[in-house]
């Protein structure tokens, strides 16, 4: 059974930065793709950030050159550096993995099938 439990979270002012940590359990951690996902509140959920096992990145239009995705497969984990924060920043930031090995650093939810239960990220103005 995949279990991934997100940390970091936290409450920051704009122009701060955070660290999301997201340690996975249950399978090889090094083939797989993994995501960053976030829902703010009254909204959808929307992709971050994703890595693949080649160390591929992608990322949102709406993060790029402010958030970085990295993973250390010795520890099975998953970062997001996620620095200049904004209020528009604040959402549940969701860990996600697909079933998928050696896939592409995709944004879409869909291929993703595994879920963290998520950790707050609040940016004050």
């Amino acid at each position: 059974q995949v279990q991934l439990v997100e940390s970091g979270g936290g409450l920051v002012q704009a122009g701060g930065s955070l660290r999301l940590s997201c340690a996975a359990s249950g399978r090889a951690f090094s083939r797989y793709p993994m995501a960053w996902f976030r829902q703010g509140p009254g909204k959808e959920r929307e992709s971050v950030a994703a890595i693949n096992w080649s160390d591929s990145t992608n990322y949102a239009d709406s993060v790029k050159g402010r958030f970085t995705i990295s993973r250390d497969n010795a520890k099975n984990t998953v970062y997001l550096q996620m620095n200049s924060l904004k209020p528009e920043d604040t959402a549940v930031y969701y860990c996600a993995t697909s079933s998928a090995a050696y896939a592409g650093p995709l944004l879409q939810s869909r291929p993703y099938d595994y879920w963290g239960q998520g950790t707050q990220v609040t940016v004050s103005s």
